[in-house]
């Protein structure tokens, strides 16, 4: 493994909610605060969490969250045309939600490693390195 990370939503949300996978989160973040590791989040998957906290938890915590990803040390990467190309590639060729396809993409394009637990991500095979976490 290398020691660049993409973050999906799945992972977040481990996080947030201190499910299985969380201190593994965690100890990435830390990594990152200490610039031995970078991580990075596809804009379109920040979209994706956004959606879920304000679903389940309302928008007072979804302002609890987004004020909390400010401050992470998470690059988030925009959607330019190049990484809609990507990830619409991957969709088109694997079963898979389309946000998850920006994350792929995006772990492609970077040579970084995906930090998930989405058993989506397993239609993929090895196409991108991916460190799964505990479901």
């Amino acid at each position: 493994m290398n020691d660049h990370y993409v973050l999906d939503s799945y992972a977040i949300l481990a996080l947030l909610n201190d499910e299985p996978g969380a201190d593994r989160a965690e100890f990435l973040l830390q990594q990152a605060k200490n610039d031995a590791a970078a991580l990075s989040m596809s804009v379109i998957n920040l979209g994706e969490l956004v959606y879920i906290v304000e679903r389940r938890w309302g928008t007072e915590k979804l302002r609890t969250v987004l004020a909390y990803l400010e401050t992470a040390p998470i690059q988030m990467a925009v959607a330019d045309k190049g990484r809609v190309f990507a990830a619409a590639h991957i969709k088109a060729h694997n079963s898979l939600s389309y946000a998850d396809a920006y994350a792929a993409a995006l772990a492609q394009e970077l040579n970084a490693t995906l930090l998930t637990g989405d058993p989506e991500f397993q239609s993929l095979g090895n196409q991108i390195l991916i460190e799964w976490l505990p479901t």
